[in-house]
């Protein structure tokens, strides 16, 4: 975890982010890339609003030119490593640049801009494009609360194995791991990988992890009785694999990995 990619933007959950980040960084002597995208660019002159837009662009540049002077003055008083990318562009797009050479991507839980209900656009397209593990963070929160209890969600899938394998850094920073089975109704068709397997993979990195099978109550979904059980345990993150199935078919019949971004209470460590 030395190297850790955080997204700069002025939203409700940059500050809850900004300390997630500098906790990992303190912990792990990570190195903090700031990336501030900046995507507000218009075409040539002749649009009849042309103007107007220039006006906009002006003023988001400002704006912009406000937040990272005062992200690097904080920076500069943390006692952490850290450079800054700034871009003009889509954030997904260059986010997908520079994470290829991350360990972590640290994202707010909700969108950066429209609908803050839904679930982040920039989080789903961050979380299937690239390999690095991706630390979703709500505003709730004021860091990432390594020493806590930490929670993987279990289901034998192939993402779960590459979520724990890329938490093995947190699971190891953690006062206890716990593993969450949620007790499906009817059976899987695959066969996936067990409980007991996973928790073999953790002992050869000496952690030795509680397993527990969750039974759902009544309409419960899956994604509400794993965020209840991690509450319980006064869980600091749940990690887990995210997008078994496709998106499309996450949008069209939901899915445990829609449920759990749509405004989590606890971060969690997504990777697909």
């Amino acid at each position: 975890m030395r190297s850790i990619l955080l997204h700069i933007h002025d939203d409700e959950a940059m500050e809850a982010r900004f300390q997630a980040a500098l906790d990992v960084a303190r912990r792990f002597d990570s190195h903090i890339t700031c990336l501030q995208a900046v995507p507000y660019e218009f075409g040539m002159p002749g649009d009849l609003y042309f103007s107007l837009a220039m006006d906009m662009a002006a003023s988001f540049r400002a704006n912009a030119d406000r937040f990272q002077k005062e992200i690097e003055n904080r920076l500069t008083g943390e006692g952490v490593r850290w450079d800054w990318v700034r871009t003009k562009g889509d954030a997904v797009d260059q986010i997908d640049h520079l994470a290829p050479l991350s360990d972590m991507v640290i994202l707010g839980s909700r969108n950066p801009v429209g609908d803050a209900r839904q679930p982040s656009r920039l989080v789903t397209e961050a979380v299937v494009g690239v390999k690095a593990p991706v630390l979703v963070v709500p505003p709730s929160v004021t860091g990432l609360a390594l020493d806590a209890p930490a929670v993987v969600a279990w289901n034998g899938s192939s993402e779960s194995a590459h979520a724990l394998q890329a938490a093995q850094p947190i699971l190891s920073a953690a006062s206890e791991v716990h593993i969450f089975a949620v007790r499906e109704k009817t059976s899987p068709d695959r066969r996936g990988l067990s409980t007991s397997e996973a928790a073999k993979f953790l002992a050869r990195h000496d952690i030795e992890p509680l397993i527990t099978e969750l039974a759902r109550e009544g309409e419960t979904s899956i994604a509400a009785t794993l965020i209840d059980a991690a509450k319980i345990r006064k869980a600091g993150v749940v990690i887990m694999g995210a997008y078994g199935r496709s998106r499309f078919r996450e949008r069209l019949l939901g899915g445990v990995t829609r449920d759990m971004l749509s405004d989590p209470p606890i971060p969690l460590l997504l990777s697909h």
